[in-house]
C-alpha cells in the first residue's frame, strides 16, 4: 500500500535535453574488480552519534564549578550546526586516512551526495521521484585533517554541503551538459573516500510480504576501497549502520583506531 504519493513531474532542471553516448562495446568500468579488499558492518547506537555530533560542535558539558553536569554550553559552533550524519562521516574520513598511512602532503577526499530537491529556486517537490542528487568532493591535505580536531574536518564537510545551492547545482547540471558521462567510481589516488546511500532512507518499513527485514546490504556490485554506504540500524531511533569496504591492510588499521571504534557497538 502507497502511503504517500510520489511526484513524477520532469518539469526540472534535471530534465535534460543531453544525450549520454555509450561508447563501441558500452562503457568500461572505472576501477578494477581485481584488488582484494575486506567488508565490515560498524553499527553507532543513537547515544554514541549524539556524542560525536557534540565533539564536532564543540559543545561540552559544564557547571559553574567547571565539572561536568549535563548542562549544554556551547565553546565553539559554525553558523549552522553540524549535523550527525556529517559528524560521524568527518570521524570515518580522519580514521580511514590515519589507517591508510598516507604521506601529510597528500591530497585527501571525502565525496558525499547531497539531496537537490529543496536547494532549488523554487524547490522540487519533496517526493519528487527520481535522481535528484548531486556528489560533492571535500579536500584538504593529510596532514590538515589529521593534525586538526573533529570540528575542523566535520566543518569543512559542512560549509561544502551548505554552499550547495541554487547556482551550485545548476552549474553542476551544466558541467554534465558540456560533457556527458557516467559517474566515475573508484579510488583513483589512494585517498578517497566515497559516501553512498543515506540513514535517512526508511528501509525496514518496506515490507515485501515477508515481514520486516533482518539486515540491509548493498550487494556485491560496485564495490572498492573506499566505497562506504550508510543505512539506518535496524533499531531506528537515530541509529545507524556503515557498510565500509577497505582494502585489508586498511581495515585492520581502522579496527584498532581507538577514536573511531570508541563509537562502535
Amino acid at each position: 500500500m502507497i502511503t504517500r504519493q510520489p511526484c513524477f513531474s520532469r518539469k526540472t532542471v534535471f530534465d535534460s535535453p543531453a544525450v549520454l553516448k555509450f561508447p563501441e562495446g558500452g562503457p568500461s568500468a572505472t576501477f578494477t574488480g581485481d584488488e582484494p579488499i575486506r567488508e565490515k558492518i560498524f553499527h553507532f547506537s543513537q547515544e554514541a552519534i549524539l556524542k560525536l555530533k557534540l565533539r564536532a560542535n564543540k559543545t561540552v558539558q559544564v557547571n559553574v564549578n567547571g565539572k561536568t553536569n549535563g548542562k549544554i554550553t556551547t565553546v565553539k559552533k559554525t553558523k549552522t550546526e553540524i549535523s550527525s550524519f556529517q559528524s560521524l562521516c568527518a570521524q570515518l574520513w580522519r580514521s580511514v586516512t590515519r589507517a591508510r598511512k598516507l604521506d601529510g602532503n597528500k591530497t585527501t577526499t571525502f565525496r558525499m551526495a547531497v539531496n537537490c530537491r529543496h536547494r532549488l529556486e523554487e524547490k522540487m517537490e519533496p517526493l519528487y521521484f527520481g535522481n535528484a542528487i548531486q556528489s560533492i568532493p571535500t579536500v584538504a591535505s593529510v596532514k590538515e585533517l589529521l593534525s586538526n580536531d573533529l570540528f575542523w574536518s566535520a566543518n569543512q564537510l559542512h560549509q561544502n554541503v551548505v554552499a550547495h545551492g541554487d547556482a551550485t547545482v545548476r552549474q553542476g547540471v551544466k558541467d554534465w551538459e558540456s560533457n556527458p558521462r557516467l559517474f566515475p567510481l573508484g579510488n583513483f589516488d589512494g585517498a578517497m573516500i566515497t559516501m553512498g546511500s543515506s540513514p535517512r532512507f526508511p528501509m525496514y518499513d518496506n515490507d515485501f510480504g515477508w515481514g520486516r527485514s533482518i539486515a540491509v546490504r548493498s550487494g556485491m556490485a560496485n564495490k572498492f576501497d573506499g566505497k562506504i554506504s550508510a543505512f539506518p540500524g535496524r533499531q531506528g531511533n537515530g541509529t545507524v549502520d556503515l557498510e565500509v569496504v577497505l582494502a585489508p591492510e586498511t581495515m585492520a588499521g581502522l579496527e584498532e583506531d581507538m577514536e573511531f571504534m570508541q563509537y562502535v557497538s
